[in-house]
């Protein structure tokens, strides 16, 4: 197999009784996709076989044992078990979330090794795939304990990105949690996938308050002023184009979000009510921050859709679209810059 010729996209299945599986094979039917990538299923071919012939959702597979054996132009299917599983489709089981680990682990350790480019996660149950080697409240947590770097989880579209300064965590400790370092280091990470990943060469971010109206001067918490306030003000004097706090319940209504190339929202809910409200079912989950490329679609394992073709592919297929377009850019971005700082290397030894 030939990798130079198209991107390697792994596909987790996440739980094969939600809308996973479904939402994948739907995407490459239309065979235009298979000319952008070739994906990777993390499976077997008796679960896939059997979900096609539930659903009835005619795609052609190639069974493989190992990455390399993959087929450019067709949809591949990796075998990481044999054995008949049962299928639930619409009821998370146990069974669903250890098989969902399965496919996960080995596709992250395909990633980790450079076997795939991209990886595209189906969504688990964070619930039912709880063991002794997944104890993480999500895939953004899992992947940072697998890649290198510093994660940041960022729901997107083409037009609106924002990223979380806390993500799954109670509500209770959110406050307590944020502090002037995580701020900068959250802030950096968004700096620097805003420069490599989307090739934005200035970015403009904008930094959501805490508090309702930003505290009103300490009436309603003293967060935005002693700790939010400062530290935005410490980031700009090193000439980054970071503004803020902006009251969180205006920001999005009165469309102030579309000045910015991005947002930073201090805690899950905040950053993600407003998303899907804007975007749901066309927005894209990307881990940031990390060495390897990871996009998820922005919902979940819908188990009361799974299996009656009603699962909407749109977000699935702009999270293949999204993985392959930051690749190809990040890829770029290095190479522009290995090649300017060699250039500049030559001028020092003249």
């Amino acid at each position: 197999m030939d990798k130079s010729e198209k991107i390697i996209l792994g596909i987790s299945i996440g739980d094969f009784n939600g809308i996973g599986i479904e939402v994948a094979l739907k995407t490459f039917l239309d065979k235009r996709m298979l000319d952008f990538c070739t994906p990777i299923l993390f499976g077997s071919t008796k679960l896939i076989t059997a979900y096609k012939k539930n659903m009835d959702i005619n795609v052609l597979f190639n069974g493989i044992k190992q990455v390399d054996q993959a087929i450019h132009g067709k949809v591949n299917i990796l075998n990481l078990w044999n054995e008949e599983i049962e299928i639930n489709i619409g009821k998370p089981t146990k069974i669903s979330g250890q098989y969902a680990f399965k496919s996960l682990d080995a596709a992250t350790n395909s990633l980790v090794k450079g076997e795939i480019d991209v990886l595209v996660t189906a969504p688990i149950n964070k619930d039912n795939i709880q063991s002794e080697n997944f104890k993480f409240p999500g895939h953004t947590e899992f992947l940072e304990s697998k890649l290198e770097g510093e994660s940041l989880m960022i729901l997107m579209t083409d037009k609106l990105k924002i990223g979380l300064i806390t993500g799954h965590i109670p509500v209770s400790k959110i406050s307590e949690t944020i502090t002037p370092d995580l701020i900068k280091k959250k802030v950096a990470i968004l700096y620097n996938t805003l420069v490599q990943d989307f090739a934005i060469s200035k970015p403009k971010i904008a930094i959501l308050g805490l508090n309702p109206h930003c505290g009103d001067h300490g009436v309603i918490g003293n967060e935005d002023d002693e700790i939010i306030k400062p530290t935005i003000a410490e980031i700009q004097n090193t000439g980054q184009l970071v503004y803020g706090p902006y009251a969180a319940d205006s920001f999005f209504g009165s469309e102030n979000y579309r000045n910015f190339d991005a947002i930073l929202a201090m805690y899950h809910d905040q950053g993600l009510a407003p998303f899907k409200t804007l975007s749901f079912g066309e927005g894209v989950n990307f881990t940031a921050g990390l060495d390897k490329v990871r996009t998820s679609p922005d919902h979940g394992t819908a188990y009361e859709l799974a299996g009656k073709d009603l699962a909407n592919i749109n977000s699935f297929k702009e999270a293949v679209f999204a993985g392959i377009q930051i690749f190809k850019t990040r890829k770029e971005y290095k190479s522009l810059t290995e090649n300017t700082l060699k250039r500049s290397r030559q001028k020092e030894k003249r």
